[in-house]
């Protein structure tokens, strides 16, 4: 069966790991994009037919510019990227640690959508830990961009490793697609699960007690 480009964008394939971004994508500041987004909202809503001197519609343009530089794609900007300090693991603790039911809030490439779910993240020390709410962080720096649900697991994974100096981590995130929810097939109960699992947690039985410990009996 032959897929038209809309139906691609509902397959939620990404063709990377990396976020795609040009080369050139942060030679203008923050404002400056602020600004020529606003135009660009303008000219929207007016396509639209909507009258942008009514009150309640007047400041949307702005609004909408400085949510997505600000706030909901925050995270193209590598100067948002939030530090991970880590520790040495003077306690010896060699169990897996999980944090789990992390809030996401993330926004779909395909139709510029939400993305509403959790995130469940571990690892296995390797003589290093990182502070509780820095993972939260980094789930939250890289849900704030355009994203695919499989390549957020793999970006958040890879931070991870990154910042610990080991392969043993790994990521399940259950979310709702407002693309699929909202319109569409609109299926406001199914919710998309993925996961990505490095080093001991390819391990059967390191991943069953991880699926274990967040209560969540999928078969990967």
């Amino acid at each position: 069966m032959s897929l038209d480009n809309d139906d691609y964008g509902d397959s939620h394939v990404g063709s990377a790991s990396d976020t795609p971004l040009r080369a050139d994508a942060f030679e203008i500041s923050d404002s400056e994009k602020i600004e020529s987004i606003k135009k660009d909202v303008t000219n929207i809503l007016n396509t639209l037919g909507l009258d942008l001197t009514d009150d309640s519609l007047k400041g949307t343009p702005n609004r909408v510019a400085k949510m997505f530089v600000n706030e909901i794609f925050g995270g193209l900007n590598p100067k948002k990227k939030p530090s991970a300090s880590v520790f040495e693991n003077k306690y010896k603790y060699g169990e897996m640690l999980v944090e789990k039911n992390i809030t996401v809030y993330s926004t779909c490439e395909h139709h510029l959508l939400p993305i509403v779910g959790r995130a469940h993240v571990a690892y296995i020390s390797n003589g290093t830990v990182v502070g509780l709410s820095k993972m939260n962080r980094i789930v939250d720096f890289y849900a704030k961009r355009p994203q695919v649900q499989e390549r957020l697991n793999i970006q958040i994974v890879k931070e991870l490793q990154k910042v610990l100096g080991t392969e043993d981590v790994a990521c399940v995130i259950d979310a709702k697609h407002l693309c699929v929810n909202s319109r569409g097939i609109r299926d406001i109960e199914s919710s998309t699960v993925t996961s990505e699992f490095g080093g001991k947690f390819k391990d059967k039985e390191t991943k069953r007690e991880f699926l274990d410990y967040i209560k969540l009996d999928t078969t990967f």
